[in-house]
C-alpha cells in the first residue's frame, strides 16, 4: 500500500487528541482539484481472504426474518415481493458504498469514528448507542429461537416430552449453548477467523433451502386441511390453498407487517467496517465487491425460499413457515436443527461489532488486551441471556429499537456522513452524488416514521409485530 506524506499528518490534527488513527489518513484542505488521494489506513493489516470475508458478511446479513419471507411474499404478491426485495438489495448495497467512500476519504474504519468525525464526541456516542442496541436485539432474537425451537427439536428426536426433563428445558439451553458454543468463537482476537463457522451457517441455510424446494415437489397441492389432520394430537397443520393460485401483485392490510421484514433484511452495516478492517489487500473496491457478492447470494437466498415457501403453502402460510410442516418429518426436523445451528453461529458474528463500539466508546486509545476482550465478551453474552430469560415481553421493546437502529444505520448515518465527511472540492453539495445522498436520508428518516407509525398502531390496536432480523 503506498506510502502517505508525513507532512499530511498535520492537516489532521483536528480529531480525538491521543488517537493516532484520526490524526493521519485527511485530505489536504489546499486540495486543489477533486481528486481523492490514496490514504493510509492506522489499523493493522488484516489477514482475512476475500472468500472468508463474503461468507462472515453474508452470515451477518443473513437473519432469523428469512424464516418469514414466504408470509411476506403472500401478502404483497410474487412479483411485488420480488421488485421490493432487488430495490432493497440496491439501497443496501448503495449505503455501504457512501460508508466505504466516508472511510477512504478520512482513512477511518471505525464506524464509531466516523461518527466522532462528522459530529464530535456526541456523533461518537450515539453511533455507538446505535450500534449496540441493534445488535443486542439481533443477538436476543436468535436466543430466542433457541430457546423455543431447541427443545422441541431434541425432544422430538428422542421421543420425549419437551416440558418432561431438566436439560430440555429452554432457559438452560440458551445458557449452555451459550458457553459452550459461542462464548469461545465469541473469544476470537480477530471476526476473520469466524469465517470457517459462518461458511458452515450459510451451509446450513442452503440445506434449509434444498429442503424447502424438494417439500414443494414432495407435498403437491392435492392435500385437502383434512388429511392433515392426525386423531388424538395437536399438530401444525399443512394447511393449503386448495385453488392453488399464486398472487402476482397483491395489497393488504399485512403489509404493514411485511414490508420492515424486507426492509430490515440486508442490515449487516456494523459489521461491513470490522470486515474491511481484516480483509486483507483492503481497498474500497475490493470491500464494496464483498459486500456485493454477499448481498447478491443473499438476495437469491431469500428470492428461492420465498416463493418455494410460498407456493407450497400459498396464502395460508404462516408468519413462520417451519410451523406449517409436521413435527413427524424427518427432513424438516433436520432443517430445524440446521436453522437452529446458523443461528447459533451467526451471533458471534454480531457480537464482535458490540465490543469494538464498546471498545471505541470507553477504551479509544488503549492497545489490545486480552482479559479485557473476554470480559466485554462474557458481560455482554450474561446480560443478552438474563433478557431472554427474563423479559419474554421483550419483543415490543426489539420492534422500537428495529424501527429507529435499523433505518438510522442503512439510510441516515451513511448518507448523513458522506454529506458531513466529503470535502466540497471533491464533491460539492450541489454535486449528483451528494444529492442522492441527501434523498437517501430522508429516505430513512421517511421508513422510521413510517414504521413507527404502523408499531404504534399495532400496540393501540392490541395486535403484535411480526419480529426478525
Amino acid at each position: 500500500m503506498e506510502m502517505q506524506d508525513p507532512k499530511m499528518n498535520g492537516a489532521a490534527s483536528q480529531g480525538a487528541p491521543g488517537y493516532r488513527q484520526e490524526r493521519e489518513g485527511f485530505l489536504p484542505t489546499h486540495t486543489p482539484a477533486p481528486v481523492r488521494k490514496p490514504v493510509q489506513f492506522m489499523d493493522f493489516e488484516g489477514k482475512a481472504s476475500f472468500g472468508m470475508s463474503v461468507f462472515n458478511l453474508s452470515n451477518a446479513i443473513m437473519g432469523s426474518g428469512i424464516l418469514g419471507l414466504a408470509y411476506a411474499m403472500a401478502h404483497t404478491g410474487v412479483i411485488f415481493f420480488l421488485a421490493l426485495l432487488l430495490c432493497i438489495a440496491l439501497l443496501s448495497s448503495y449505503s455501504i458504498h457512501l460508508l466505504l467512500t466516508c472511510a477512504s476519504v478520512v482513512g477511518i474504519r471505525a464506524y464509531e469514528q466516523l461518527g466522532q468525525r462528522a459530529f464530535g464526541p456526541a456523533g461518537k456516542i450515539v453511533v455507538a448507542i446505535i450500534i449496540c442496541l441493534h445488535n443486542v436485539g439481533a443477538m436476543s432474537s436468535y436466543l430466542f429461537i433457541i430457546k423455543s425451537e431447541l427443545p422441541l427439536v431434541i425432544g422430538t428426536f428422542l421421543d420425549m416430552d419437551p416440558e418432561g426433563d431438566w436439560y430440555l428445558k429452554g432457559n438452560l439451553l440458551i445458557i449452555l449453548v451459550s458457553l459452550l458454543i459461542i462464548l469461545p468463537l465469541a473469544l476470537m482476537k480477530h471476526l476473520g477467523y469466524l469465517g470457517y463457522t459462518s461458511s458452515l451457517s450459510l451451509t446450513c441455510m442452503l440445506f434449509f433451502l434444498v429442503s424447502i424446494i424438494y417439500k414443494k415437489f414432495q407435498i403437491g397441492c392435492e392435500v385437502s386441511h383434512n388429511d392433515t389432520v392426525v386423531e388424538g394430537e395437536q399438530l401444525p397443520t399443512q394447511a393449503f390453498n386448495i385453488s392453488c393460485e399464486a398472487k402476482l401483485f397483491t395489497v393488504d392490510s399485512q403489509m404493514s407487517y411485511t414490508v420492515p421484514i424486507m426492509a430490515f433484511a440486508f442490515v449487516c452495516h456494523p459489521e461491513v467496517l470490522p470486515i474491511y478492517t481484516e480483509l486483507c489487500r483492503p481497498s474500497q473496491r475490493r470491500m464494496q465487491a464483498v459486500a456485493n457478492l454477499s448481498i447478491g447470494a443473499m438476495f437469491v437466498m431469500y428470492g428461492l425460499t420465498a416463493t418455494f415457501g410460498y407456493l407450497t403453502f400459498y396464502s395460508t402460510v404462516k408468519a413462520e413457515m417451519l410451523e406449517m410442516y409436521t413435527q413427524e418429518d424427518l427432513l424438516i426436523l433436520c432443517v430445524r436443527l440446521a436453522v437452529l445451528l446458523a443461528v447459533t453461529l451467526t451471533v458471534p458474528v454480531v457480537l464482535f461489532p458490540i465490543r469494538r463500539a464498546l471498545q471505541q466508546l470507553l477504551f479509544p486509545s488503549k492497545a489490545f488486551s486480552w482479559p479485557r476482550h473476554v470480559a466485554i465478551a462474557l458481560i455482554l453474552l450474561i446480560l443478552v441471556n438474563v433478557l431472554v430469560i427474563c423479559v419474554p415481553t421483550i419483543r415490543d421493546i426489539f420492534g422500537f429499537i428495529g424501527s429507529t437502529s435499523a433505518p438510522s444505520l442503512i439510510f441516515i448515518l451513511p448518507s448523513v456522513f458522506y454529506l458531513r465527511l466529503v470535502p466540497s472540492e471533491v464533491e460539492p453539495l450541489s454535486s449528483w452524488p451528494k444529492i442522492q445522498a441527501l434523498c437517501f436520508g430522508i429516505l430513512g428518516v421517511l421508513f422510521m416514521a413510517i414504521s413507527l407509525g404502523f408499531m404504534f398502531a399495532n400496540w393501540a390496536t392490541g395486535q403484535s409485530r411480526m419480529s426478525g432480523h
